[in-house]
């Protein structure tokens, strides 16, 4: 019955499984669950590593079809836009171009069986040569026409020194909601002729590529320092404080349960209904920015003895589902908005809702609003204000003329709530 269930899961996702990027933080399959990836220096950190360091980045996941199954993954390098470099794999890759998943564990004690695996990269058959984007590919059967799950990450080697700082919008307007970043770059010895074309700048909230503001253009040139801070550029919405839940336990309730119920074949948990937050006072609560970490306090090791268990989430809004559906999002789902992360309209209820399969652990997420024609709205249903916590990610690239590939050469990361300032 497991093996049907999952089948039909698999025909369901099809044609959106075909529509998905492959140099994107994507999942192929539906029994794929539970990503984790970043930098093992701190859990649910930014996949980023220091070329040539003791870095390690860390990829974990389940396959909830259980068994043992013929992983491979590999690594490409891509451009700052995320196409393909079009490198040989001899030119950025050491040792082998791919390699199999031999580290996985079975569930233990568990309702949800399934498969742990993981991967430590670089390693002594992957690691990279030289710094820039890359797109790490998992994918079944030595076959990369089967994909499994995709995710990005990034190779820095510095060359370049980076501070910032957010201060308040220029624009009065939007000050009480945005925060606006300002940031210089010294490329030092670095052969730069044309700043606006060899360096350019992304600036990330929280790690969501989709925030993204490209910075080419420099406001002030002073020798080799090139200063960004034109009162029209990096002003970004602030957002509101994530909401969260807590199931490091399924033996009780814990803050944001109403009930939880547990079987032999299935826990469900219903979360106390969300209300919108698109009100004018900031409330301040904390929250993990966005993460989220799998944990199990009932058992010893959370790997493979945190059971699963569907999350059933409302959402009470006077926004008609004439004019839209919210979406949860959070890194537990990289953010994406489709099916999976949709809320249905429960008339008898009035209430938006979802039920989502999800491990054990501690969860951020928030709601976004996507209008009939598309267009999402992360300020409408949550609000935004400058006082709210984020974090921000620098990313600065560097191609020089005639150079082949984007080198990453700066990274900088930094936090509204620690002095506002990165070095």
């Amino acid at each position: 019955m497991r093996k049907i269930y999952f089948l039909l899961l698999l025909l369901l996702i099809s044609a959106e499984t075909f529509a998905q990027s492959t140099y994107d933080n994507n999942v192929f399959q539906a029994n794929i669950k539970s990503i984790e990836f970043y930098n093992k220096t701190q859990k649910d950190s930014f996949p980023v590593i220091t070329l040539g360091s003791a870095d390690k980045l860390l990829l974990a996941f389940d396959d909830l079809q259980g068994g043992s199954k013929n992983f491979s993954y590999t690594i490409e390098h891509c451009d700052i836009n995320w196409n393909s470099s079009n490198l040989s794999t001899a030119e950025y890759l050491k040792n082998y171009t791919d390699d199999r998943i031999t580290d996985f564990s079975y569930s233990t004690a568990t309702v949800q069986k399934y498969t742990h695996y993981q991967i430590r990269l670089p390693n002594q058959n992957i690691a990279p040569k030289i710094s820039g984007n890359y797109i790490l590919k998992v994918y079944e059967d030595d076959d990369q026409s089967k994909l499994i799950l995709t995710r990005r990450m990034y190779v820095l080697s510095p060359q370049i020194t980076l501070s910032a700082e957010i201060v308040q919008s220029g624009d009065v307007s939007t000050r009480p909601a945005n925060q606006k970043i300002n940031f210089t770059l010294d490329y030092g010895s670095l052969r730069v002729q044309n700043p606006g074309n060899d360096l350019r700048t992304i600036i990330m909230q929280n790690g969501r590529s989709e925030t993204g503001q490209l910075n080419a253009q420099p406001t002030y040139i002073q020798g080799t320092k090139l200063i960004y801070n034109d009162i029209t550029i990096n002003d970004f919405p602030g957002g509101n404080e994530f909401r969260h839940f807590d199931t490091r336990t399924l033996k009780l309730n814990s803050e944001r349960i109403l009930h939880i119920t547990r079987s032999d074949t299935a826990n469900n948990i219903l979360l106390l209904t969300d209300l919108d937050r698109n009100e004018p006072n900031y409330s301040f609560q904390y929250d993990l920015d966005g993460r989220f970490f799998i944990i199990n306090q009932d058992g010893t090791d959370p790997r493979i003895d945190a059971d699963y268990a569907y999350m059933y989430f409302t959402l009470s809004t006077k926004k008609s589902p004439n004019d839209g559906s919210p979406y949860i999002l959070g890194q537990f789902n990289a953010y994406k908005v489709d099916d999976n992360s949709k809320l249905n309209f429960d008339a008898v209820n009035n209430r938006f809702a979802a039920n989502i399969l999800l491990k054990q652990g501690v969860y951020d997420y928030t709601y976004v609003w996507v209008d009939k024609s598309g267009k999402q709205d992360d300020v409408a249903l949550e609000g935004s204000f400058f006082q709210t916590e984020n974090n921000y990610q620098l990313l600065v690239y560097y191609r020089p003329a005639g150079a082949r590939w984007d080198e990453l050469a700066g990274y900088a990361l930094l936090n509204t709530l620690k002095n506002n300032k990165a070095n």
